[in-house]
């Protein structure tokens, strides 16, 4: 098996070169819109950005197996080596102009995530992470912030536009951390937000409906630098579908404990 080092340059290579696509391509129009289901959409861009990660993943690691969102997304995941990949995260705001979109590709090699690339497009910005041995851009390396009053902090966060059933138990969470918060912030890609989390520009951000493609290389980033990620229910299996909560480990206790809090209002409520 190829080491992690050499994974993670090959992720690297297949993030850049579907970047490169996204930006010459053209912002399709309305009408070449595919509705995958309700407000969440795919272009001809997301599928070819994944051909071509795939093509490139799966020529230079032979024997890895690609779960990506729009080509495989119930592939088996027996390999050795899954790739798990976003080829355009943020395709909403790609579709309308607005800057905030990346590729997303992380590697778990025997189980294990190890490998984690997320590419800033707009920016032309990377960030990797190697399981123990720290996250990076470029040549500075990625550190969580050490804020650890919630009176200072930033919080991103996701709205649950696919899953309106979550809606009124999200809007009591909003409440919660916008009383006790400096701030919160939606920009529209959990992997770019789990990206600032890892280079401190966030505090501590949570979802509540991400798939494993949306999030791995960016729990990864967190993770190597020195921050925390787990499920709202506190596992840190994150690769399933469902909630995510990241931050250093004051924010993250502080900020798991209150969405706990708000999502068990509503449930005496009901």
């Amino acid at each position: 098996m190829q080491a992690l080092k050499d994974l993670v340059n090959v992720a690297e290579r297949a993030a850049e070169r579907a970047a490169n696509l996204i930006r010459g391509a053209r912002p399709p129009g309305a009408g070449e819109w595919t509705e995958k289901t309700r407000h969440d959409f795919a272009t001809q861009v997301d599928r070819e950005a994944e051909e071509l990660i795939a093509e490139t993943l799966t020529d230079l690691v032979p024997g890895s197996e690609v779960v990506g969102e729009e080509l495989s997304p119930d592939a088996q995941r027996r390999a050795q080596v899954v790739w798990l990949v976003d080829p355009l995260d943020g395709t909403t705001n790609y579709l309308h102009g607005y800057p905030q979109y990346a590729v997303s590709i992380a590697a778990v090699v025997s189980g294990v995530l190890s490998v984690g690339i997320v590419h800033d497009v707009t920016r032309d910005v990377s960030y990797r992470a190697v399981r123990r041995q720290g996250a990076w851009s470029g040549g500075q390396r990625l550190a969580v912030s050490t804020i650890t009053e919630p009176a200072r902090a930033l919080v991103g966060t996701g709205f649950p536009f696919r899953h309106l059933d979550q809606l009124d138990t999200y809007l009591r969470q909003f409440a919660a951390v916008t009383r006790s918060a400096s701030g919160i912030r939606r920009a529209g890609s959990a992997a770019l937000d789990l990206a600032d989390v890892a280079a401190g520009r966030f505090d501590a951000f949570w979802e509540q409906a991400l798939a494993p493609w949306d999030v791995a290389a960016g729990v990864l980033l967190v993770r190597e630098a020195g921050g925390l990620v787990t499920t709202l229910d506190g596992s840190d299996d994150v690769l399933g579908h469902g909630s995510i909560v990241a931050g250093n480990s004051a924010l993250h206790k502080w900020l798991i404990e209150l969405v706990k809090d708000a999502e068990r209002e509503v449930q005496n409520a009901e």
